[in-house]
């Protein structure tokens, strides 16, 4: 465990202990949240291949970026730190030239519990300089790892998994192919991994997403000067990069991470006397689809969008109280939008007016939990009432009761219920790890305290 996810269990016991949670009565402030961790992983490693320092401004980063980062460090790349973890300035010497991008290193890569880490770190290290093995943790060595790996081979790459999953063995080769993927499921992640391979491949590398995906893999590269192209394709979308790239360092400030905000977006929406202002959070349209769907439900929220250096809008959301939540069915089209949202989406299901129902979101049983069982599990316990699918939920309203929720560990599925507490989708929830929320938010518990929440 790092020193920052300590920090935040060490944060979660002080303020939450195994206390109650329970609705405050009334959600006020203004907060300022971490940066994007998306972001940020990408910004990490797209200014490691580049040629000259560039400098990556973030704040509070979770243990997941310090997981790329510590990795980074590993396979010789110099990262320099200014500043505290509020105002962090990470000056990195990418590993670039004239010739081409930068070749990372190898070694043994403790990949903790980032999946994107270990996703991108893959695609990066199959043109590498030597031989890597990526591992990590317990849950991380659960989760899919071959949807990757094929690809990376299909280029050339030699890389080996343990029977799909973790560890993943890496020998870097280059130049690789240029070839067309199709991906079988939307995944950020993976079309990431082989763009950032595809960057020291010669020729054009296509891929193909049944449905939309996060870009922040094609904005960055664009920014650093690789010629890539993503366009609208029947529903889903087409990524073209051409090689042999040569990538030049820059400046960037990560704006706020939309996914911390949406925990706060859903409980000012679900209390009776709520209305927060949160600063600087990144507002790509390929990240912001529960606004739609919670809109569409009633919501009351307002985005300014005040800055959009390298492709990525940020600016102010503002959330007040909604009177009345209407319920809302989430196609499989949407899902791949609103992935890591789908808990948060879940809680407010359970105080619609109405059933609600959730489909094509499979792939949530293969997260750091199985998010589909988890909240199912929890969520029924608070009293609502849920239908596992096998690929969602159906989701409608019942009597708040008294739930004692097991995490699994899972950032996201304590954010989730803490939210449900705050809102009274419960009568009062205990958490079995609060402190498991700094895997992507160290500071969530204090800055429940800053909006009026209590234990």
């Amino acid at each position: 465990m790092n020193l920052r996810m300590a920090d935040s269990r060490r944060t979660a016991d002080s303020l939450v202990g195994t206390g109650m949670l329970r609705p405050p009565t009334r959600l006020r402030g203004s907060l300022v949240l971490p940066s994007d961790k998306s972001i940020a992983h990408r910004a990490l490693i797209v200014s490691a291949l580049a040629a000259g320092t560039s400098t990556v401004k973030l704040r509070e980063p979770g243990a997941d970026v310090l997981s790329t980062l510590s990795a980074l460090r590993t396979l010789g790349v110099a990262v320099r730190r200014r500043g505290d973890v509020k105002d962090l300035r990470l000056e990195v010497d990418g590993l670039g030239a004239a010739d081409g991008i930068g070749r990372l290193g190898e070694g043994l890569i403790d990949c903790e519990n980032s999946g994107t880490t270990m996703r991108l770190l893959a695609g990066t290290l199959a043109a590498g300089s030597g031989t890597a093995r990526l591992v990590g943790d317990e849950s991380l060595s659960r989760r899919p790892m071959e949807r990757v790996a094929a690809p990376l081979r299909s280029m050339g790459a030699d890389v080996r998994t343990a029977d799909g999953h973790a560890p993943i063995t890496i020998v870097g080769r280059r130049p690789l192919r240029a070839l067309e993927h199709v991906l079988a499921v939307p995944s950020a992640q993976v079309l990431g991994a082989i763009c950032l391979a595809a960057l020291a491949a010669d020729g054009r590398t296509t891929v193909r997403s049944p449905g939309p995906t996060r870009d922040h893999t094609e904005s960055m590269l664009r920014a650093a000067g690789a010629h890539v192209t993503r366009e609208p394709d029947d529903g889903g979308t087409v990524t073209t990069v051409v090689g042999r790239a040569q990538l030049r360092a820059s400046s960037l400030t990560v704006p706020g991470d939309f996914s911390s905000a949406a925990a706060w977006i859903v409980a000012a929406t679900l209390h009776p006397d709520a209305h927060i202002r949160l600063v600087g959070v990144g507002q790509n349209p390929t990240r912001t689809a529960l606004i739609d769907v919670l809109r569409e439900m009633g919501a009351d929220i307002e985005l300014a969008v005040t800055s959009g250096a390298d492709g990525e809008p940020s600016g102010d959301v503002v959330v007040r109280s909604a009177s009345r939540l209407r319920p809302v069915i989430v196609a499989p089209g949407q899902v791949s939008a609103l992935v890591d949202e789908l808990p948060l989406l879940a809680v407010a299901m359970a105080a619609a007016d109405g059933t609600s129902e959730v489909r094509g979101a499979a792939e949530l049983r293969v997260k750091e939990s199985d998010r589909l069982a988890a909240m199912a599990a929890a969520l029924t316990a608070a009293g609502a009432r849920v239908e596992e699918l096998a690929d969602g939920w159906r989701v409608s309203r019942g009597r708040p009761r008294r739930a004692d929720v097991v995490t699994l560990g899972d950032h996201r599925i304590a954010m989730a219920m803490a939210v449900a507490a705050w809102s009274g989708i419960a009568e009062g929830t205990t958490l079995d790890d609060p402190g498991c929320v700094g895997i992507s938010y160290p500071g969530f518990w204090r800055d429940a305290v800053n909006l009026g929440i209590e234990a």
